[in-house]
């Protein structure tokens, strides 16, 4: 049946264009002109497929502008350039309507069909939302960074986030109650911050089952950052172009830089994999691999560091003793 459609179309197009083509003499030019207008009508429902509405609307708003700034710098230019009015009318109509055609698809690309509906709705466009997954919550580092500032805006927690943290706290595990239970007093915390505004979505898509995929399609609909310290919720929200803001990450990134030949001191707690070698932490957590370590389990000793690994689980450092360390130095200084 749509073929069928297409078609009748297509002919239309084409009979059109050699109709009013015969008129003033090129009906074999209007029937081209047709022909080629009736295959851009029918291509024109796969370009727009793959064009997002915010981005159609921000261009059709920047050509608008574009066109209407042109006119009002014509305005005193017209007594002075009367004779090539036309030329320039037309330069500067094609020149600004282009590029406010651009700029306003650019600027328009993330906005989303339910922001489209706020602005008709006369609600003002909210920006930097972020959505908290479960785990952020349950975390509770959040709510620590929160506090410094470096984090604002609009925390979004969406009513099936709070059923799944309240079927948490309601386990029969005890473990798993009293983190249930933290991620619901982190959430209280939060809500008494001044410089964060928290609010219940009650948003919710009956024909998606996992929380995660909610979430996800959630931050698609109202354009929204997600906050979390899931691994894999993480790739698929990114998959799906998504912004994601990955606790985890931030205290990666946020360890310090220790360099090899540095010295720090370190407690040694226990023995390493390998032979002979013992293993201290960082208060930030990071693993210290001290290699003839062992003989010093339980006591705090001056290491010097050899080299750093970074791995996906973290950052690992590998050092020496550093009166070891110094001897083997001063060794090849001697020759």
């Amino acid at each position: 049946m749509l073929i069928v459609i297409k078609s009748l179309i297509f002919g239309a197009f084409v009979a059109g264009g050699f109709l009013l083509g015969g008129r003033y003499g090129y009906d074999l030019w209007g029937a081209g002109a047709g022909l080629l207008l009736g295959l851009v009508a029918l291509s024109s429902d796969r370009i727009f497929q793959n064009v997002k509405l915010g981005r159609f609307i921000g261009a059709f708003v920047g050509l608008l502008f574009g066109l209407l700034f042109s006119k009002l710098v014509l305005i005193p230019l017209k007594p002075v350039v009367a004779n090539k009015f036309n030329t320039l009318s037309f330069a500067l109509n094609a020149l600004f309507g282009y590029g406010g055609l651009l700029v306003g698809a650019r600027r328009g690309k993330n906005l989303t069909m339910s922001g489209i509906l706020r602005l008709f709705k006369g609600q003002a466009m909210e920006s930097d939302l972020k959505l908290l997954d479960t785990s952020v919550i349950i975390d509770g580092r959040i709510a620590d960074v929160c506090e410094t500032g470096f984090i604002e805006g609009t925390f979004i927690i969406p009513q099936f986030i709070l059923q799944e943290l309240q079927h948490v706290a309601d386990s029969s595990d005890p473990l798993r109650r009293a983190r249930g239970r933290r991620g619901l007093d982190i959430l209280h915390k939060i809500q008494k911050m001044s410089n964060i505004t928290v609010k219940i979505s009650e948003e919710d898509f009956p024909h998606i089952k996992e929380v995660d995929a909610k979430l996800v399609a959630l931050a698609k609909m109202i354009d929204a950052k997600v906050l979390t310290n899931d691994y894999n919720l993480n790739k698929v929200a990114e998959l799906q172009g998504v912004t994601v803001l990955n606790i985890n990450e931030l205290a990666n990134s946020l360890k310090p830089v220790v360099l090899p030949g540095e010295s720090m001191r370190v407690f040694i707690l226990k023995e390493g994999k390998e032979h002979n070698q013992g293993v201290a932490y960082l208060d930030d957590g990071t693993m210290v691999v001290v290699e003839n370590g062992r003989r010093f389990i339980g006591k705090n000793i001056n290491v010097t560091v050899t080299s750093v690994l970074q791995t996906t689980a973290g950052r690992m450092i590998f050092s020496r003793p550093k009166d070891e360390h110094d001897r083997e130095e001063l060794k090849l200084q001697r020759g």
